[in-house]
């Protein structure tokens, strides 16, 4: 994969990540989703981008396993807020989001590691 390919696939990375924290705020203020995608890391598209690349082109990359387990965490605490707000404590799960936040800034620094670390073996 060369340098441009490895910068698209991670800028769609990206947008799947920030796809994910727009559709979990807006669940939290009460706008109907569909909660598969938002509880399960399995079935989010940043979570099948993950998958198939840590089993394949990038899975010689040590931070990749890091990747997924910061990823697996966010979708822990999601699952929490999601609760939180279906129980009716809708402030307590948008005061949470912030701790979501945190976390999805290692994710995007991860991701930014990676790419930066593949393009670099690349040239």
């Amino acid at each position: 994969m060369n340098s441009e390919a490895i910068k698209q696939d991670f800028e769609s990375a990206l947008v799947k990540h920030f796809s994910f924290k727009a559709r979990l705020r807006s669940f939290l203020y009460g706008n109907a989703s569909a909660e598969p995608p938002l509880r399960d890391p399995d079935q989010c598209s940043l979570g099948q981008w993950i998958a198939s690349r840590q089993q394949g082109a990038y899975a010689h990359v040590p931070e990749m396993r890091a990747l997924d387990r910061e990823h697996r965490l966010i979708h822990k605490w999601a699952n929490e807020l999601m609760d939180l707000r279906l129980a009716g404590r809708q402030e307590e799960a948008l005061a949470g989001f912030q701790e979501v936040q945190q976390q999805a800034d290692q994710v995007v620094l991860l991701l930014r590691t990676i790419e930066g670390k593949l393009r670099t073996a690349e040239a």
